[in-house]
């Protein structure tokens, strides 16, 4: 499950749209073949007081079928996007296909488009919102699906039957503001002989937010289980924070031709039958083994970044997440590290988001040359360089931080791994062999 945390104003988006795992699918193509397509991407660039990241909520036992095993792809894909802070995918849907903007977040599972039928209102609904009385292809699920009966594993609570007796869906934030309306089926047209089975998405009506969410982790109502994808990667360059720059990266959905070179390490797995309160079992779920600043090993046992037996403690990789989050055990750590190399040269009493306490005021280059290069630590010698250039993230007003903040701050028990720390590094996710692969790379003229 994803959220929006908004720092300053402690803005949590929590999703009360659960979902069952009963429903059924029809392959797009033969069925020894599964589909693979490619798209445009696009930036957008969040407030300066905006942080993008997954906050894994208390999940209920899953069944022996919540995830469903992907087919390999059979073609591949390759285009380029532009990075800020989260990276925008623009999806045609519908048939005939409207262009939908959506944020590619491997933190959450169900994917949710704009949905306004556009007639003369006030205030006028998104340009780009999704009308659905224009799609031949679109249907409104019923209360009767099973996705609307209370038994519902991949969730914690159940959906809604509105006043029409269909499925209802509802994402609350804290000051009030929400993005409901119907869950719903509607194709992807990729091309007049390509297109995804009608999948199931959130069709919003009433949303504070102008893009919508293509969730792509491991349950099985996710956009990349429901279209039968088995692997997609992307590349993050650099990022540039002048207005009216943005950088370029690369994307793939299938295979990826740089793969030969990546260094892959398998996801952790955990017993569906486990009920763990602190823990997203469909999550990208990392064997982490410890950290490095400078050529100092930080003294954190590896157990910080394991799950423990409510799941506290897990370590996920996450494409929505601006910033990373680290447990209290593995932050203070690195926070004592850091103090010990540029001490005084901390902004005191500055906590940027009531997260991260750890900026500066003074030439981010020069405090990330003290500081030296961090790397994050995997099983099988698999690791995460962020460079020295890189350590720091300009928050706004003549201000970097290291760009970690605390999890629990969130309200969360996990170590996050966000997008500012997968910069220039390829990261495939392969859900045909539950593995992530890493690959370093000049992301800005990455191919």
């Amino acid at each position: 499950m994803a959220l929006l945390f908004k720092p300053h104003t402690s803005l949590f988006f929590l999703a009360t749209c659960f979902l069952s795992v009963a429903t059924q699918g029809k392959a797009a193509q033969d069925p020894n073949n599964s589909i693979s397509f490619s798209f445009p991407l696009t930036s957008l660039r969040f407030s300066r007081d905006n942080v993008r990241t997954l906050y894994p909520s208390s999940v209920s036992e899953t069944t022996p079928n919540s995830r469903v095993q992907p087919r390999p792809s059979s073609y591949s894909y390759k285009t380029t996007f532009k990075y800020s802070m989260a990276l925008i995918v623009a999806l045609p849907i519908g048939t005939p296909p409207q262009t939908q903007q959506m944020v590619l977040d491997t933190g959450s599972q169900l994917s949710w488009i704009q949905c306004h039928k556009k007639v003369a209102r006030k205030p006028p609904p998104p340009p780009t919102s999704f009308d659905p009385s224009l799609s031949s292809s679109f249907s409104v699920l019923p209360c009767t699906h099973p996705l609307c009966k209370p038994r519902i594993p991949d969730f914690t609570l159940p959906t809604s039957c509105d006043q029409n007796r269909l499925c209802h869906y509802s994402y609350f934030y804290a000051d009030g503001t929400l993005a409901e309306g119907n869950l719903v089926r509607e194709k992807f047209t990729f091309s007049r002989s390509q297109s995804t089975p009608p999948l199931i998405l959130g069709c919003a009506t009433d949303t504070s937010e102008d893009k919508g969410i293509l969730g792509m982790n491991l349950g099985r109502l996710s956009f990349a289980s429901q279209a039968k994808i088995s692997k997609f990667s992307y590349c993050v360059p650099t990022r540039r924070t002048q207005p009216g720059f943005s950088s370029t990266g690369s994307f793939y959905l299938g295979e990826n031709p740089n793969s030969r070179g990546f260094q892959y390490v398998n996801l952790m797995i955990f017993p569906e039958s486990r009920t763990m309160p602190n823990m997203d079992p469909l999550a990208y779920t990392l064997p982490m083994q410890g950290i490095r600043i400078g050529a100092k090993k930080l003294p954190i046992p590896t157990s910080v970044f394991r799950p423990d037996a409510g799941g506290s403690g897990q370590t996920m990789i996450d494409s929505g997440s601006e910033f990373t989050y680290l447990v209290d055990d593995a932050y203070n750590k690195v926070r004592e590290e850091v103090v010990r190399l540029v001490g005084p040269k901390i902004k005191k009493g500055y906590v940027y988001g009531g997260v991260a306490d750890m900026c500066f005021d003074g030439n981010p280059i020069e405090i990330g040359r003290l500081i030296g290069d961090m790397v994050l630590e995997f099983e099988k010698g698999v690791e995460i360089t962020v460079e020295k250039e890189m350590m720091l993230a300009d928050v706004g007003g003549g201000v970097h931080c290291l760009g970690i903040g605390r999890s629990n701050m969130l309200g969360a028990a996990s170590n996050i791994i966000g997008n500012v720390h997968q910069q220039n590094l390829w990261v495939e996710y392969d859900l045909a062999n539950r593995r992530v692969g890493f690959g370093k790379a000049d992301c800005s003229t990455a191919a």
